[in-house]
């Protein structure tokens, strides 16, 4: 796999220029006509938040790529800590904005009086909802996607019952992130090799279920690309740390050694990694996955994903209503 090139999406999905919110309709005459529809809803990218100003900017560059690969999809950010907007500051927003604010000028004006009179003759009061798809920017289903983040959803989606707020699944694991982790060493020289040893450096978690999924990454990773060997390390919560993994590393006889933050940001995890692949005398680290094309992509899979599993569960409850 090229690491310049965005990478394939993962089968199954649909290419992230496309999706909900631009049917294509059918051709007439040698012309695309395009049925319009309600925009498909709000993503909702929940970061963490951190007091390293890097951090927020991270996410503000991703968020502008997510919006540039999708024209017209709304996309919000909002953070569980530390920086603003916190997401019930930008569920608040949403409930006081019209969901056709989203919409093409041009369409809007027309299908406003359609539908608002649909709603009139059914005596709904469902004009003003709007659907929100909250996409956690995690790469584990560790205590924040199962606990923190759905609470806080929870909590906010109460205070605001014209929204329809549902929650997504995390990033990983996905063959994206693998092709994001190769962009990234291949910006510091280092391409997959038999003689290349690789410590993929995560946060870690006190949940051993989440862990194990970090090295199931790292397996995935090592026999897909060749690489002689991935080592996983984590900053925190449990061992092994990036020294462990390097001593590993070099009792397989490899020579060329490198570490990869498996994080999205830059910050207080990844200066911990740097600063211990350094004590272990191994210069050369990545930089976190960050704004790349792939994360980018990724979550526009992940929010037709959810957008997808939320229609198949409508048409389960119509069949057996």
């Amino acid at each position: 796999m090229n690491p310049g090139h965005p990478g394939p999406l993962q089968p199954g999905t649909q290419h992230p220029g496309t999706g909900p919110g631009a049917a294509p309709g059918p051709d007439l005459g040698g012309r695309r006509r395009y049925r319009h529809h309600r925009p498909p809803g709000t993503l909702l990218l929940v970061a963490h938040g951190s007091r390293d100003p890097r951090h927020a900017a991270t996410v503000t560059d991703l968020a502008a790529r997510v919006r540039a690969l999708r024209p017209g999809l709304p996309v919000e950010v909002g953070y569980l800590d530390h920086c603003a907007p916190r997401i019930s500051q930008v569920l608040a927003r949403l409930d006081a904005t019209p969901p056709h604010s989203a919409r093409n000028p041009r369409n809007a004006a027309e299908h406003d009086v359609q539908h608002d009179a649909a709603q009139h003759a059914a005596g709904s009061s469902a004009r003003h909802t709007a659907e929100v798809v909250a996409l956690p920017l995690l790469l584990n289903r560790a205590f924040h996607a199962r606990s923190d983040i759905p609470a806080v959803l929870a909590e906010a989606a109460a205070a605001h019952p014209a929204l329809t707020v549902r929650q997504g699944p995390v990033l990983g694991p996905s063959p994206l992130l693998l092709d994001a982790l190769d962009r990234r060493l291949a910006e510091v020289g280092v391409r997959p090799s038999p003689r290349a040893g690789i410590v993929l450096a995560a946060a870690g978690s006190s949940d051993p279920a989440a862990n194990a999924v970090t090295r199931q990454v790292a397996a995935a990773w090592q026999r897909s690309r060749g690489w002689g060997a991935v080592e996983v390390a984590h900053a925190s919560a449990a061992p092994p740390r990036v020294a462990d993994a390097v001593t590993a590393l070099r009792a397989r006889g490899l020579t060329t050694l490198a570490v990869a933050p498996y994080l999205l940001a830059p910050g207080l995890l990844p200066d911990r990694i740097t600063a211990e692949a350094h004590a272990a005398d191994v210069d050369t680290v990545a930089a976190p996955l960050g704004a790349t094309p792939e994360l980018a992509h990724l979550l526009l899979t992940r929010y037709d994903e959810a957008l997808r599993a939320h229609t198949a569960d409508l048409r389960l409850l119509t069949r057996t209503g």
